[in-house]
């Protein structure tokens, strides 16, 4: 159940669509007791309206407790207090949670960094469609963001208030890598394919889903977020579905995102779908990698990044 005993529902929240915050759960719940034990572990204390209603035995305060509305709810900090507000601001700027296809945190391999700079970096530019900017660096474009890779302090740079500043997302960090290292010579086919005309297309099963739940339950109701998320990243639409987008990730690397908006008839769908050339410079988990990454830069736009 998304819904926490305070009332809010974590299904409409950005935080829990990013993978950035779970949802409390009932007060009876596994969730319940995990977030509580979560809460003091990092703030060294919990939500009073949580641990009231976990020891109360309550799922949720407004229908089952005969005591609501309580002291918890009367004097804060949550659920919409200055605290609240506070860790919102603060959390929306973090970067989602980086994990591989299996679930682990995504580490990026240390020989990836060695091996570029022991490759010729104007070879490297030239096929990559990317820039070299000395010393040690190499530019290139990501969703409409230029992307400083500092081979030196081995590292991402975004440029932010006039300079180039680090960036903790290990997850593009090692899909960058992985591009500049794989990329070849030529250009993208501009022949679209779906994800199960892939040559690995086994791979993109269960677990390993493409991420596109999270961007459908955000915008299948509302294109005009959709358009302003998508240009947002540099997007370009195109005339597929009821409304569609082409997305550069990485500069060879062109995702099309189309959205069916839903009706009373009809659910909204959402399908990705690539140049025909992407499994030849990206593996199937650097693939599933990359959708995560734009359809989590789709809900944090225009924020992405900045």
């Amino acid at each position: 159940m998304p819904t926490g005993p305070c009332g809010i529902n974590c299904d409409v929240c950005r935080l829990k669509l990013l993978g950035i915050c779970s949802s409390c759960g009932p007060g009876r719940s596994v969730e319940a007791e995990k977030k509580l034990d979560a809460q003091i572990r990092i703030f060294g204390g919990s939500c009073p309206v949580l641990a009231c209603a976990h020891e109360s035995r309550v799922d949720y305060c407004l229908r089952d407790c005969g005591h609501f509305p309580c002291r918890h709810f009367e004097s804060g900090p949550y659920p919409f207090s200055e605290a609240y507000i506070r860790m919102q601001k603060r959390r929306r700027k973090d970067a989602p949670v980086s994990r591989d296809p299996s679930g682990k945190d995504v580490n990026v391999p240390q020989e990836y960094w060695q091996e570029l700079n022991n490759r010729n970096i104007d070879e490297i530019c030239e096929k990559a469609m990317a820039r070299a900017c000395p010393p040690e660096g190499i530019v290139l474009s990501f969703l409409g963001r230029e992307i400083l890779l500092d081979r030196q302090g081995k590292c991402l740079k975004s440029f932010k208030n006039d300079k180039w500043s680090k960036i903790e997302y290990p997850m593009i960090e090692l899909l960058v890598l992985v591009y500049l290292l794989n990329v070849g010579h030529g250009p993208i086919s501009n022949e679209i394919v779906g994800v199960h005309e892939l040559k690995d297309s086994h791979f993109f099963q269960g677990p390993h889903e493409l991420k596109v739940k999270p961007v459908l339950d955000r915008f299948g109701n509302d294109p005009e977020a959709f358009r302003e998320a998508a240009e947002a990243l540099g997007g370009e639409e195109r005339d597929m579905a009821d409304i569609a987008y082409r997305l550069f990730p990485l500069p060879k690397v062109p995702l099309f995102y189309l959205l069916w908006v839903g009706d009373e008839e009809f659910e909204p769908r959402l399908s990705v779908l690539f140049d025909r050339t992407v499994d030849r410079f990206l593996s199937a988990d650097a693939v599933w990698g990359v959708v995560n990454v734009v359809s989590d830069a789709l809900l944090m736009a225009p924020n992405f990044l900045r």
